[in-house]
């Protein structure tokens, strides 16, 4: 294989697993809105941009046949249709009357996204008329934003006057956070603005009604051609578009895509915690824990391709990133249940409790067998440290745990597609999950002899027969009841919960 080949093959598998950590900063499902109000009599200037990840992008591709270049006629025409389309879905109202919003100029860029996916930056300017009435009275401005209802993603107003406005009041500040969606702030990513209203209060003067020019300096669109970057090509797309891709280079991507699925399982989440506590806490061998990590590895694999055929075939009717959210509730409630069943059942002394059988007098004058190999002063001690493994238990926790696709994989997937290479795509998203369900395998194979080495020192102790089977029993429950108040939160039903 030449060196080129193997760096080409290299390159392709980092991206591959770059979905999580070179992605968009607020998910690969994100819309995000800015919205910059400028007072100016006698005009309103609405500066307005959305910012879709790669997604929602790979989605508007779909349904208009844009191409994702801007020098391509498709560009221009989506960029003036689409703000035609953004600007009914935004109010403008000075005291209680609306205003019509004229489209003076619109933008459009798509920056490249994760595994050579765009993303899509529409910038809009607006202009509206205020009355003529207004000058030297407090005006009352409301504005609202309804466009891309109940998705997910940084949502930013500010507002702004020009010289001869006072400005009295307003809910939204005068400065903004993220440059008009140019730069993220990283320590407010856990919890984005969500502005999609705000009411202002000035005062014009007189004067700045009355003689201000005609020829008015409008605000650039993107704030001097912030984020205007052009797609590129990189070895993925080499890689991926090249027909005569050799086997080595195939093997190598998937070898290193599966590595780096094991480095994605140790990241937070992925059910580790869950299989470990499970394992402990029963009669589990190394067995049950290469099914689990299987089940893990279908289940995963199964929902990566699912969320795919619907994102590629059905986003008009079913928007995937809002089926997230209640799967990762089905899967929370699947494991608290699990949990909370196992607690009782451990608690209650069943199956796994430390159960005693006697073997010297038992009251009828019957003595023991002399034969028994285990004596305690006449009496014979059976430990059963934990609860039996079923194969109901393993396939309830490896679905539960392996339903939610990530986004990461759900990415490399639309890349491939889009690049008429659906086989290789669906290999390395096998191969990203065999990596992630190796790492669950693991950890449940160690937890399985750590638990039996523990059994040696505390034979006798209830810490093995009773405490530690309890304990994995609540910690599975209170993991499961994470997740789902995590995707509660996701869904819009609880407030965003802040690590």
């Amino acid at each position: 294989m030449s060196a080129r080949a193997l760096s080409t093959a290299v390159g392709l598998a980092v991206l591959v697993g770059a979905a999580g950590a070179a992605a968009h900063p607020l998910g690969n499902f994100s819309i995000n809105h800015y919205a910059a109000l400028e007072i100016a009599p006698p005009v309103v200037y609405v500066r307005y941009i959305i910012d879709l990840a790669e997604i929602p992008t790979f989605q508007e591709i779909q349904e208009t046949g844009v191409v994702a270049d801007v020098g391509h006629p498709s560009a221009a025409r989506y960029a003036t249709d689409k703000a035609e389309a953004l600007g009914r879905g935004l109010t403008l109202e000075v005291d209680g009357r609306r205003l019509a919003l004229e489209q003076r100029a619109q933008e459009i860029v798509f920056p490249p996204g994760v595994g050579d996916l765009p993303t899509l930056k529409l910038g809009v300017l607006f202009r509206a008329q205020l009355p003529a009435d207004a000058a030297g009275r407090e005006l009352t401005l409301r504005y609202r934003d309804e466009n891309f209802p109940g998705r997910a993603g940084w949502k930013e107003i500010i507002a702004v006057v020009r010289p001869g406005v006072t400005l009295v009041r307003s809910t939204v500040p005068s400065r903004d956070r993220s440059g008009g969606l140019a730069s993220y702030p990283t320590d407010l990513l856990g919890s984005p603005p969500q502005d999609l209203e705000a009411q202002i209060v000035v005062l014009p003067a007189a004067s700045a009604v009355a003689g201000f020019p005609s020829s008015e300096r409008e605000p650039p669109i993107f704030g001097g051609g912030a984020g205007a970057r052009r797609p590129t090509r990189d070895r993925f797309t080499e890689l991926v578009g090249t027909p005569d891709a050799s086997l080595g280079v195939v093997a190598i991507a998937l070898l290193v895509a599966s590595a780096l699925g094991a480095f994605h399982a140790l990241e937070p989440g992925h059910g580790k915690t869950v299989v470990a506590a499970y394992l402990v806490g029963s009669r589990g061998t190394a067995r049950h824990a290469l099914i689990l990590g299987l089940i893990v590895t279908a289940s995963h694999t199964a929902g990566v391709y699912l969320l795919g055929g619907i994102t590629f075939y059905a986003s008009r009717h079913v928007v995937p990133e809002r089926l997230y959210p209640w799967l990762g509730l089905a899967s929370g409630l699947t494991i608290a249940v699990l949990g909370f069943v196992l607690f009782v059942r451990r608690y209650s002394g069943g199956v796994e409790g430390h159960a005693h059988h006697h073997h010297g007098s038992d009251g009828h004058g019957h003595r023991h067998d002399p034969a028994d190999h285990h004596h305690h002063d006449g009496t014979h001690h059976h430990h059963h440290e934990g609860e039996p493994v079923s194969l109901r238990s393993l396939f309830a926790l490896g679905i539960s745990g392996g339903i939610i696709p990530c986004p990461a994989a759900l990415v490399v997937l639309l890349s491939a597609v889009s690049l008429r290479r659906v086989g290789f795509g669906l290999l390395l998203i096998v191969a990203f999950s065999v990596g992630l369900a190796a790492v669950l395998v693991t950890i449940g194979i160690l937890m399985v002899y750590a638990r039996r080495l523990m059994s040696r020192f505390h034979e006798d102790g209830p810490l093995v027969t009773r405490w530690l089977p309890m304990t994995s029993a609540a910690v599975i429950t209170l993991l499961g009841l994470a997740i789902a108040l995590q995707a509660l939160a996701t869904a819009g039903v609880l407030p965003p919960m802040t690590s």
